[in-house]
């Protein structure tokens, strides 16, 4: 079909009918055979209660207890569907599912509310949009049937094979395939699908490229539409050229996004901070083809040493900075004071002249730069002018990551191990991450953490001034963890005697977590039992608190339009409030408003656009928009962790028989995870390998305890173990422990047999 049931629901009013010829329209649906196959989506969706249809046309029937979420399933069998709107995980039993599958967007019904220690119980209702529409495989013969394996052992399905694909039966060692799936399960029918491919296992890292490409469906990207690009001319724009201008550079890739540009004046009171922005949104038409593709491909996709960038090259060579050139930027002022607070800020449409890039080089070369040398490092030479200007960049990010920590921003010490072959993965965007916390980076050595520092004050201004303005902006809302899940790894840490101070209501916050995980011999690990509770970014409608960015009021990113699409639709609304904004509320006022600035707040009580400027804003940002967007998020987060996760196991392919010392990094009952340095690749450790005695899990503890030899293994401890097996296509790495020399192996009796395995006693 040309169409989701998600695009069919959301092309629907709220609370109003659409009629059958409008929704056609709104799908793009004008041959025969497409408008037939929307009266049959209809039909199904009017027979299960999500919409109704009368004379008057079609709408969503109204019904609090369908819940919209994503499903998330584990090897296990275990599925939870997550909700959009933030509210606790859905269980989802496997009789339950109706065929839905890992990753699918869902409408779910709660059959069964949860109570303190148990999640709530739901049902999927429909399935709203698919994720998976083609995979990595593996063929097998089972008895009748020929059928494609998933390598994702999330999917617990299998697709059924033509005939003619027993081609493509061969060693698990030799060889995956791409399949394409034809037709998802319907009632008894199962799924059918077709091999596109085989693709090598073993090939070199150009294959495992591709295999990463095609597990991910990266490798039929639709290419952007031809677009002419609008010329910005240079006598509508602020003449910043005289302005002293670094660009700072993290990322090494050819292909690599651009990034902004910034500067910096003193001021009798603190500091005047100039961010420079790409200008991507004046040089293409809002709701143009060009803008509704960046809309679906939402993100910039960084696969190591290249990328799949989100903008066409035409713009993004256009709008990129390059030094000794003038070049057009959307601009910030940012007055600070000398706490490193935002007190004033106002935006323009630039001209811009970048005098220099610093990168990590530079950066370094400067650290071990006696202070009174006379002679100038190369990696410096050409910036010698600017480096008076770059040593107070670098302690203006300092004192304002001082104050983000100091406000509740949580860093952690979780920075990718050094692999070679990661390129660019290994530098965290510049802007705020999708996780709920931030990579510690070094302001005075790292490029990119010197200018995360310097544009979340910029994001921090826009939202603020969008929110003021009651401007359709998207806004990036980072909400508390709770409080409940940050006191299980509190008792965790307890359990491991590290000092911590409860509140008088006996909570306890991530930050004052955080601060005593950093000094302890157990960090890593217990930060890693941290991350979890953090709750990630997310991309919403409505101004809120970003508590990563240390923001109480609102955060709108726009300085990154070549990584991200909300960037992109905030530098719209800027650059058309810039434009076309109404400072007065007729010609007959002659005292203006200065509406790109602070100063505006609460002066303005006439319409800042005219409706025909504000209403395509207003329907674009919609609930399918943001839902993309979030989506998207998402699916860039898991490219990373796959990709890392492909390295990592590469390099543990050489040590397979070898015997390492690694780190507990997390128990269960059947086992515990040990990470193995350098590459910090995560194996198992199956408790059945464990022979030496009878293990019980003490969960509250985090730990393995031996019955006979009173043995433990708890999180963060050292532990010798051998790496016997890797897959790298599974991301698996099986561990044994090295058992102590001349153990005796145990056999468990009658009364072990009963004894279970998870208990807390002490």
């Amino acid at each position: 079909m040309k169409f989701t049931v998600a695009d069919l629901i959301d092309q629907l009013p709220a609370q109003e009918q659409l009629s059958l010829s409008k929704l056609e329209k709104a799908l793009g649906l004008s041959s025969g055979s497409d408008q037939a196959q929307l009266r049959i989506a209809l039909s199904a969706l009017v027979r299960v209660g999500v919409l109704q249809e009368t004379e008057e046309g079609i709408s969503r029937v109204a019904d609090e207890g369908l819940i919209e979420a994503r499903l998330r399933c584990s090897s296990k069998g275990f599925c939870f569907a997550l909700r959009e709107d933030g509210g606790e995980d859905i269980y989802i039993r496997d009789n339950q599912l109706n065929h839905a599958w890992n990753g699918d967007r869902v409408l779910v019904r709660i059959t069964r509310e949860g109570g303190r220690r148990r999640s709530p119980e739901g049902g999927v209702q429909c399935i709203l949009e698919r994720s998976t529409t083609s995979l990595l495989a593996q063929v097998e013969q089972q008895n009748e049937r020929l059928v494609a394996v998933p390598l994702d052992d999330r999917l617990l399905t299998s697709i059924e094979l033509p005939a003619s694909d027993s081609q493509y039966l061969k060693p698990a060692d030799e060889a995956v395939v791409e399949v394409k799936v034809d037709r998802y399960p319907v009632g008894q029918l199962p799924s059918q699908g077709h091999v596109a491919r085989s693709l090598a296992v073993n090939a070199g890292p150009e294959a495992d490229l591709d295999l990463l490409i095609t597990k991910h469906g990266l490798g039929e990207r639709p290419a952007a539409p031809r677009a002419s690009l609008r010329s910005l001319e240079a006598k509508e724009r602020d003449d910043l050229t005289a302005l002293p201008t670094l660009l700072l550079q993290g990322w090494s890739a050819s292909d690599a996004p651009g990034l902004p540009a910034v500067s910096l004046e003193s001021s009798e009171s603190g500091h005047r901070l100039w961010v420079h922005a790409p200008a991507v949104a004046e040089r293409m038409g809002f709701g143009s083809a060009l803008d509704l593709h960046l809309r679906e491909q939402a993100e910039a996709l960084c696969l190591g040493n290249s990328w799949l960038p989100l903008l066409p090259a035409a713009l993004s060579k256009a709008a990129g900075f390059k030094a000794g050139g003038t070049e057009a930027a959307l601009s910030v002022l940012l007055e600070l004071n000398a706490e490193g607070e935002l007190e004033h800020y106002r935006f323009c449409r630039s001209s811009i002249r970048v005098d220099g890039a610093v990168d990590a080089k530079a950066l370094q070369a400067l650290a071990e730069r006696k202070p009174k040398a006379r002679t100038t490092p190369a990696a410096l030479k050409g910036i010698k002018d600017q480096l008076p200007m770059l040593e107070q960049l670098i302690a203006l990010a300092q004192l304002l990551r001082q104050q983000r920590l100091a406000s509740g921003s949580i860093e952690l010490d979780l920075a990718m191990p050094a692999i070679d072959g990661l390129g660019d993965l290994a530098i965290p965007e510049p802007d705020e991450t999708r996780q709920g916390w931030l990579v510690q980076l070094d302001p005075a050595s790292q490029p990119a953490g010197l200018l995360r520092e310097l544009v979340l004050p910029a994001h921090r201004a826009l939202g603020r001034h969008l929110a003021a303005l009651e401007l359709p902006a998207i806004y990036a809302q980072n909400p508390a963890p709770d409080p409940e899940a940050l006191n299980d790894v509190a008792k965790a840490a307890l359990a491991l005697e590290i000092p911590l101070e409860l509140s008088a209501d006996g909570n306890v916050s991530a930050q004052e977590l955080a601060q005593a995980f950093a000094g302890s011999d157990r960090c890593r690990v217990l930060q890693q039992q941290l991350r979890d509770p953090l709750k990630p970014v997310t991309l919403a409608a409505e101004p809120g608190p970003n508590a990563l960015a240390a923001e109480p009021v609102a955060l709108a990113p726009w300085c990154c339009p070549t990584l991200h699409y909300a960037d992109l639709w905030n530098q719209h609304v800027l650059a058309l409030l810039l434009s076309e904004g109404k400072d007065r509320p007729s010609v007959r006022h002659k005292t203006r408003v200065d509406i790109a600035g602070d100063s505006s707040h609460g002066l303005i009580d006439w319409p800042l656009l005219p409706p025909s400027q504000i209403q395509p804003l207003e329907e674009g940002r919609s609930i399918a928009l943001l839902h993309r967007l979030n989506g998207r998020c998402r699916f860039a987060a898991e490219l990373q962790a796959d990709a890392l996760a492909m390295a990592q196991a590469r390099q543990a392919e050489p040590l397979v028989g070898q015997t390492l010392t690694g780190v507990i990094s997390g128990v269960q009952s059947y086992g515990f995870f040990v990470e193995v340095p350098p590459s910090q690749v995560e194996g198992l450790v199956h408790v059945s390998s464990l022979k030496d005695d009878w293990y019980e899990y003490r969960s509250r503890q985090n730990r393995l305890v031996g019955r006979k030899n009173r043995r433990t293994y708890m999180l963060g401890d050292a532990v010798e173990v051998i790496i016997q097996k890797v897959d790298v296509l599974r991301h698996q790495i099986d561990l044994a422990v090295v058992l102590p020399e001349g153990y005796e192996e145990y056999t468990p009796d009658a009364g072990d047999a009963d004894q279970a395995t998870d208990t807390d006693e002490d």
